[in-house]
């Protein structure tokens, strides 16, 4: 997967936030996983999330829980985004326990993610990195605004999205967790850190 792999930001800022994910693989195990994608969301359910959701139903921001837990079918991909390391470590202990037999894939500083592996007992089995933004990134919006928009990998947060919201925020319009819901919206996997976009609307406000 790599529509998680390109969030980009401050190192610091980018440790408080990992997206913790299962999908099967087509022609491997995905028939009957359905029932395992939807174990999994119960198990996380469990811990405090910032988002979660799937691409076809929707996130916490559009959706909700119940809708989105029995939407889960074979093929679909669950996703659940944290801010606290210590609440992904338990996480993937008990992940560890529970053996689902599906992929499960956390994206984060990799540093801190191979951490939490070790401190779960598990071992990565693989790696993939971002190869960088390459092309006329002289387009690209600034820092604080590229950081937001990067944390919907499909590109459904716009540059002027952002920017509306950091001046009704600044105009008292909007409070900040108000701005962040509204830009948490548009990204329908529920991969987007509104917590994190509280603290880079409050640079740009």
């Amino acid at each position: 997967m790599s529509h998680t792999l390109h969030r980009c930001g401050k190192h610091d800022d980018l440790q408080k936030d990992f997206v913790v994910f299962c999908m099967s693989a087509k022609t491997v195990n995905a028939k009957g996983s359905g029932p395992k994608m939807r174990k999994f969301f119960d198990i996380l359910k469990k811990y405090p999330a910032v988002n979660f959701g799937d691409v076809k139903t929707g996130s916490r921001f559009n959706s909700d829980w119940q809708t989105i837990h029995d939407g889960y079918k074979d093929q679909s991909v669950a996703h659940y985004v944290f801010s606290d390391a210590g609440v992904v470590s338990r996480i993937l202990k008990e992940l560890k326990d529970a053996d689902l037999g599906v992929s499960v894939i956390v994206s984060g500083v990799f540093e801190k993610v191979d951490e939490l592996c070790r401190e779960a007992g598990l071992k990565m089995h693989t790696v993939e990195y971002s190869g960088g933004v390459m092309g006329r990134t002289e387009r690209l919006p600034e820092g604080p605004v590229l950081a937001i928009t990067t944390m919907c990998g499909h590109g459904l947060v716009s540059a002027n999205l952002v920017k509306k919201m950091a001046v009704q925020v600044k105009k008292g319009k909007k409070s900040l967790p108000e701005a962040a819901a509204e830009l948490a919206k548009p990204c329908m996997c529920g991969v987007f850190n509104a917590e994190r976009a509280e603290r880079l609307l409050m640079d740009l406000s």
